[in-house]
């Protein structure tokens, strides 16, 4: 299954722009710009936590904000913005992100900020 939006302009929610968002089983991808185009990939994953986010402008037309909390070097918030299916996509990705780890068998360690034993002397 893939998903591809374009990013839309938030008043009637036309797509008028020069990104599009393509999301696939395995990764995501944004493209931007019209003479200096820039290609930025983020592997499905690398995805640790998902948020939607619709303003009241964005319902008014449809549209809605998805925000990609990712261990990515490059863009460790991706964010993919005034797309329309934002309910499905999100999901798509809450899914297939934990589907991709489990398949790699990769596991997600956190920071807590724990002291060592050795700096306690």
């Amino acid at each position: 299954m893939e998903f591809r939006e374009r990013k839309r302009w938030l008043f009637f929610g036309l797509p008028f722009t020069f990104t599009v968002y393509t999301v696939k089983e395995d990764m995501i991808t944004v493209n931007t710009g019209f003479l200096n185009k820039e290609e930025n990939d983020c592997y499905m994953y690398k995805v640790q936590d998902v948020t939607l986010k619709t303003s009241l402008i964005e319902r008014m037309f449809g549209l809605g904000t998805i925000v990609c909390h990712t261990g990515d070097v490059t863009s460790p918030i991706l964010l993919i913005q005034h797309i329309k299916n934002a309910k499905a996509m999100k999901q798509f990705i809450l899914e297939q992100s934990e589907e991709d780890r489990r398949r790699r068998r990769t596991l997600n360690t956190l920071d807590i900020g724990a002291v060592e034993v050795d700096d306690i002397e």
